[in-house]
């Protein structure tokens, strides 16, 4: 049986060329149905001629708008009804899909996907998780990376309910390990909000591990870090610049002499290996948690590679159920809290 995933094919800074390619590579790879979105007498013409004449369940639904990456959220969200995201997204909410991928203007895919499908009873505001590569060689998921550059402890707790389910349902990580992110390990490090968000992560019916610091990414000590989107997105972007710096000067220093030509062709593999492990592209995109239908929102310079694997997070998703999870979670969260106040006020009367 097939799984219907809907794509943004308007949406990365080449479009369409590399989400045309990565969807064809999908449909080659996974049990999907791509559903392209976008102006389909150009859509037509591309998929075709890419296509020649192999028969891929893909499948083009027409959008006349797409918002470019300068434009502003808000406004473009309000002023383009049939923009290729808000097509795809309604799509999810139809339940005519499983799943929406975009590399397009991330604020307005987070803005679009809250007006469109709505938050997850319990969910005050939805967050960007993204996996990290660590020593261990499982991701870390690192959440929120930029939805909310402000927040409120109870935002920080519910991020990592989202997270460790996320973790357990698509990562695949038994009793995932929750670090709150901090400038140091002892309870009473960091700031008003990490200070107060500690005593509720505490309390949650997850592994806590306590504060972690930005080292610890890295490290294998966690499998879900959680911070406010602000710090999120500075330690993404760093990280990024980090991975790229790394990979120039040994990809330079490798090549600047005969013997180190030879070593590089010796080490070639393990060159490969280190970097497609810090290449964004492998991981896809970065869920959105907390809204009611599954939504992976992927890097603007997207390549067909980064296009496939956010379609291969996509069906993962869906496959897992893990936003109807991360409901019942919350939904259970609920009534412990409701029963606990009533045992409360029990025994206040009594």
């Amino acid at each position: 049986m097939l799984i219907d995933i809907a794509l943004d094919a308007v949406g990365s800074d080449k479009a369409p060329e590399p989400e045309i390619r990565g969807a064809i590579l999908a449909c080659r790879a996974f049990p999907v149905r791509v559903h392209l979105i976008g102006p389909e007498p150009e859509l037509r013409d591309l998929l075709d001629e890419h296509l020649d004449n192999e028969d891929l369940p893909i499948v083009i639904h027409h959008a006349s708008e797409r918002i470019g990456m300068e434009e502003k959220a808000v406004q473009a969200v309000r002023k383009k009804p049939d923009s290729s995201m808000r097509v795809g997204l309604k799509l999810v909410q139809l339940r005519t899909v499983a799943g929406f991928v975009t590399a397009g203007n991330t604020g307005a895919a987070m803005a679009t996907a809250k007006m469109v499908l709505g938050a997850l009873p319990g969910v005050d505001r939805p967050a960007l998780a993204t996996p990290m590569p660590s020593a261990t060689g499982n991701p870390c998921v690192l959440l929120d990376v930029g939805a909310n550059v402000d927040c409120k402890p109870h935002n920080l707790e519910q991020f990592a309910v989202m997270g460790e389910m996320y973790a357990r349902s698509v990562l695949k990580i038994n009793e995932p390990r929750v670090g709150l992110l901090s400038i140091g390990e002892e309870e009473s490090k960091g700031n008003d909000l990490t200070r107060e968000a500690f005593p509720l992560l505490k309390a949650l019916p997850i592994r806590f591990i306590g504060n972690v610091e930005g080292r610890d990414i890295f490290s294998g000590l966690a499998d879900v870090i959680v911070c406010d989107g602000f710090v999120g997105n500075v330690a993404l972007k760093t990280s990024e610049g980090v991975g790229r710096f790394v990979r120039d000067v040994l990809r330079e220093s490798l090549t600047r002499t005969v013997t180190a030509k030879v070593g590089a062709l010796l080490s070639r593999q393990a060159f490969n290996e280190f970097r497609r492990r810090l290449d964004y592209r492998e991981y896809g995109g970065a869920p959105l948690l907390g809204v009611r239908g599954v939504c992976i929102i992927g890097h603007g310079s997207s390549n067909d590679r980064a296009i496939f694997n956010g379609i291969r997070v996509a069906y993962e998703f869906a496959k897992a159920g893990t936003i109807d999870r991360i409901e019942q979670e919350f939904a259970a969260s609920a009534n412990r809290q409701a029963a606990g106040a009533a045992d409360k006020s029990n025994a206040i009367v009594h």
